[in-house]
């Protein structure tokens, strides 16, 4: 059995000024929201996020960046958050911004103990300043180094008391790859169930990925809001 906590709060107060963290989901879906939330009270700083994008103003991601506790920002996209241009227009943030399937590939890489590959994505770009180019086939490649944390915080909708993870349609997105690549990975579940409850088969995140489990209701909040008259 896995250490199965009761506060979102102690589940994250080891991580430290600095940190370098993952966090899944992908806009508002599949957030670890309790788990942020947390870290946002803790009000550890520094931090360098590698996430598909920093949520919206008001949730997720953007709570952390709205209180300055995000240094550099790595993933793939920023439209929806207005703090996030300000900071970068500002100079108050660093960011580092790669094409989504090099993102992905990058944490997948990361948790399988791959150092790195190449990618035909970027080349010709900006992307690909100060990187390593090469040539297979007639055609120019990147060389891409892969992504690791000190602590990855992912949401899933299913856990038994080993942690293995089950997630919830779209909000699997990038959470599996992240729970991989984390020295310390913290899965915020839904619903805990007894060991041989979930079928094996159908595992997304096998146990030995996962070092701490809560469970917590989640908000699901809307990233925008479309309805008909």
């Amino acid at each position: 059995m896995k250490p199965i906590y009761t506060s979102f709060t102690e589940a994250v107060k080891d991580i430290h000024d600095g940190a370098t963290i993952m966090v899944g989901g992908f806009g508002l879906c599949g957030i670890p929201e309790n788990l942020i939330l947390a870290l946002v009270e803790t009000g550890v700083k520094d931090l360098t996020v590698i996430s598909n994008n920093c949520g919206v103003d008001d949730w997720g991601l953007g709570l952390l960046m709205k209180n300055k506790q995000i240094k550099k920002m790595i993933g793939s996209y920023v439209g929806e958050n207005k703090e996030f241009e300000r900071q970068v227009l500002s100079g108050e943030l660093e960011v580092e911004l790669t094409p989504q399937g090099t993102l992905a590939e990058k944490i997948r890489a990361g948790g399988a103990g791959i150092p790195a590959f190449y990618t035909p994505a970027g080349v010709g770009t900006p992307i690909a300043e100060g990187k390593e180019v090469r040539e297979f086939n007639g055609k120019e490649y990147l060389l891409e180094e892969a992504f690791t944390a000190d602590f990855s915080l992912v949401r899933a909708d299913k856990a038994d008391k080993m942690g293995n993870l089950i997630y919830n349609k779209t909000a699997r997105n990038f959470n599996p790859m992240i729970a991989a690549a984390g020295k310390v990975t913290i899965a915020e579940v839904e619903e805990l169930v007894e060991i041989g409850e979930l079928d094996p088969n159908h595992i997304q995140t096998p146990s030995i990925y996962v070092q701490r489990l809560i469970v917590g209701r989640q908000e699901k909040k809307i990233e925008r809001v479309t309805t008909r008259d």
